[in-house]
């Protein structure tokens, strides 16, 4: 007798449902747990004036109390007092990571299901430890935190790409001008406004002068050799198709710079690169473009494709009124490269003149 399928799927949903309640509570646990050590520590520290030493000696102590202890570095234990420190000021927070979830599991599940009416919160323990130290340490605004973490929670962001965000400021950028909400339906706009940017760091293309404009194809090379690097500035849910995508139009041959595959909104995205100020004939070729990859390339049951339009920077009354009467879905960002060295390097190289001299 053969077992049916959906038997089998329904098998499966309880499995990953039981493993995803398992790794909430977990880390949860685990928050608790590195919190209450933070806030042991720092009230020791600050009654017997400890110094920064006797961090090794705890540590060491508890190897020899536990031995094989994971975690517990001296390092790690700074760490779960920044950790504290970071949000003891916070009541629900503390009310929650004080609790005690050590008699019976169903007081973990009691306590999960009645402390976790608050999104913040919920956001709050779904998010490692190695990731709310990365806010911690780097944000010190609480406002600018949260966005970090319910971004985290939502997007399921890894330690890296959260570091790239953080990176790129990503909490202080405004919506980029678009024409979604005209173009698509509500649920498609709003999923469309969190896949995109307004700006993105591109902090692997290197500019010698600052006042020199970036070649398009130059610009091109370096995202194509450094894919890896653009698709995390970009996001989740991008899959790369490639560059210099090939259209053809009635014998002519057109060339889309940049082609992405984005699996949440199941459209193809189409980048156009632009060195220098957004003008509004960008509009019109990349109107083409997306009704070209509509009838040429969009399979029958994926949404219709999108347009960013990337640029060194833009003017968003102009890019609202070039938008203005086309149906197709677009946006214009603006990108950022690492145009400056930094000052440390700087002043250990030698000027222009002095290399000169040397050559």
């Amino acid at each position: 007798m053969l077992v049916p399928a959906n038997f089998i799927k329904d098998l499966k949903q309880q499995i990953l449902q039981s493993r995803y309640v398992v790794a909430k509570i977990a880390n949860a646990e685990m928050l608790r747990l590195y919190f209450t050590i933070g806030e042991l520590v720092e009230i020791e520290f600050q009654n017997n004036k400890w110094g920064a030493k006797v961090l090794e000696d705890i540590s060491s102590k508890l190897q020899q109390e536990l031995p094989g202890l994971r975690g517990f570095s001296s390092r790690n234990i700074s760490n779960m007092r920044s950790f504290y420190n970071a949000w003891k000021s916070k009541n629900s927070i503390m009310q929650t990571l004080s609790a005690k979830f050590e008699n019976k599991e169903v007081t973990i599940m009691q306590t999960l299901s009645t402390k976790l009416e608050d999104s913040d919160l919920k956001a709050f323990l779904s998010v490692s430890f190695s990731q709310h130290l990365e806010i911690v340490t780097k944000i010190k605004d609480e406002k600018a935190r949260w966005y970090y973490i319910h971004k985290t929670a939502q997007n399921f962001w890894s330690v890296r790409h959260l570091r790239t965000e953080i990176k790129n400021q990503s909490h202080l950028q405004d919506e980029l001008p678009n024409n979604f909400e005209q173009t698509m339906t509500q649920e498609l706009s709003n999923k469309a406004l969190r896949s995109f940017k307004d700006q993105y760091l591109l902090d692997f293309v290197n500019v010698e002068d600052a006042d020199d404009e970036i070649d398009e194809r130059v610009l091109e090379g370096e995202i194509v050799q450094n894919i890896r690097k653009f698709l995390m500035s970009l996001g989740s849910d991008f899959t790369f198709m490639g560059n210099q995508y090939r259209l053809v139009v009635e014998e002519d041959e057109y060339f889309i710079d940049l082609l992405f595959y984005h699996r949440s909104l199941q459209s193809l995205v189409a980048f156009e690169l632009k060195k220098g100020k957004f003008k509004p004939e960008y509009v019109g070729k990349m109107n083409f473009y997306l009704s070209a990859l509509d009838d040429l390339v969009k399979q029958p049951h994926e949404n219709p494709s999108i347009g960013i339009i990337l640029c060194k920077e833009k003017e968003n009354k102009k890019v609202e009124y070039s938008f203005r009467d086309f149906s197709k879905p677009m946006g214009v960002s603006t990108f950022k490269t690492s145009e400056t060295l930094p000052p440390e390097l700087k002043e250990a190289l030698p000027d222009a003149e002095t290399l000169k001299k040397l050559l």
